[in-house]
């Protein structure tokens, strides 16, 4: 028997199962949930990601920059780089040098990067696997991720003290790299060709991209051989972590006369399989 109540409720429409669930989600997986507008959403703060923008210009290497070589890095106009970088120092993320007139990364950037390093599972668990690897090959062995339009090394083990390129943890290697290589080689299609799309002229060759994929799918291996860093031949691996934590890519590298060619693809690369596979959760 229908309630007094129930007959002053106004009748509605019956709601779609799709129109319940968007309207149940909370925020962050409504987002999930649909496909991702990007700078056209109306959630992204424009100045937030000049911010980061700015951050992003100190890379390996760089050890300080003015309000000019940031403009002319990130293509924003002086005043809006002034401002940028006035908030940053007040905040802590950059350091401004009276004597030179230009900015470094100041301590808040350093508790950013350790709070991210601190909470990665897959780290510390290649730690072990990376350090053997080094060892054995006295070659350099990197953990990487993709960061926009570079991979970031998130872990580095150096097996050799006579490796003249001992690149650390925060290093960004190009997607031209064997890590980079592979990490692409690992994309669906469409993903692939947006990331080059976005990448322009700084994109690898279409060449080597193939060699990548024929790399990958005949050998699990990427490879870069002298045509990278001259004089440095490298392999990588990309995986899906166990932990659920995303894709990375391992790599192994090191000088030609360490890491010939013919030693890097017949004993380097299955060693670097075999690191790879107590790592990995799925395919990449």
């Amino acid at each position: 028997m229908q309630s007094f109540s129930d007959a002053r409720r106004p009748t509605q429409p019956p709601s779609k199962p799709d129109q319940k669930l968007e309207l149940s989600l909370p925020a962050r997986r409504k987002r999930a949930a649909g496909a991702s507008e990007g700078a056209n959403s109306p959630d992204f703060i424009t100045a937030l990601a000049r911010g980061l923008d700015v951050l992003r210009c100190f890379r390996h290497g760089v050890t300080a920059l003015g309000n000019l070589d940031l403009a002319r890095l990130t293509g924003l106009p002086k005043p809006t780089i002034s401002r940028i970088t006035y908030t940053l120092t007040e905040l802590g993320y950059l350091r401004y040098h009276p004597d030179t007139g230009k900015y470094s990364p100041g301590y808040g950037v350093l508790a950013l990067g350790f709070g991210l390093l601190a909470g990665l599972e897959v780290r510390e668990l290649a730690k072990a696997s990376m350090t053997d690897l080094a060892r054995e090959t006295g070659g350099a062995v990197a953990l990487g991720a993709f960061d926009g339009d570079a991979m970031t090394y998130v872990e580095a083990i150096h097996g050799s003290s006579a490796l003249y390129l001992r690149l650390p943890v925060g290093y960004r290697a190009t997607l031209d790299s064997a890590m980079g290589r592979a990490y692409l080689a690992s994309l669906p299609e469409p993903d692939r060709v947006a990331v080059l799309a976005r990448l322009g002229a700084a994109a690898p060759t279409p060449g080597a991209v193939e060699r990548a994929r024929a790399d990958l799918a005949q050998t699990g291996c990427c490879f870069a051989i002298g045509d990278w860093q001259s004089g440095i031949n490298a392999v990588a691996v990309p995986f899906t972590s166990i932990t659920g934590e995303g894709v990375f890519v391992m790599s192994c590298g090191g000088p030609a006369g360490l890491l010939e060619e013919a030693h890097l693809r017949a004993r380097v690369a299955p060693a670097l399989l075999a690191a790879v596979a107590g790592l990995a959760g799925g395919p990449a």
